[in-house]
């Protein structure tokens, strides 16, 4: 099993926004082999430094089906217009995956 993850700083006020992308998205990883499934989370607020961390949060069966999924012509639609959401977060999102270890 796999785990993919994207973590995103959300700029404070903006939290509703963000999830209204994600709620309104069309997505095709259904369609994909080896996807398992899809939680959108949020984590702590940063009053400090203006944020809200999210994590988009995926679960394949393998790195390979993930890695197709990134090679895809599903992943370029579903990201094709990413770059106009930028003024809800800050920098960049920041990509986390994991194998997970067997029998532990």
């Amino acid at each position: 099993m796999y785990i993919a993850m994207n973590r995103f700083k959300v700029k404070a006020g903006s939290e509703a926004d963000f999830e209204q992308v994600w709620k309104g998205r069309e997505s095709s990883l259904s369609e994909m082999d080896g996807f398992k499934s899809f939680h959108l989370l949020r984590g702590p607020h940063n009053e400090d430094e203006g944020y809200t961390l999210f994590a988009s949060h995926t679960v394949w069966a393998s790195q390979d089906d993930f890695l197709a999924w990134t090679r895809s012509q599903q992943f370029r639609d579903a990201h094709k217009n990413a770059g106009s959401n930028k003024p809800l977060y800050l920098g960049h999102p920041q990509f986390e995956g994991f194998s997970v270890v067997e029998g532990a």
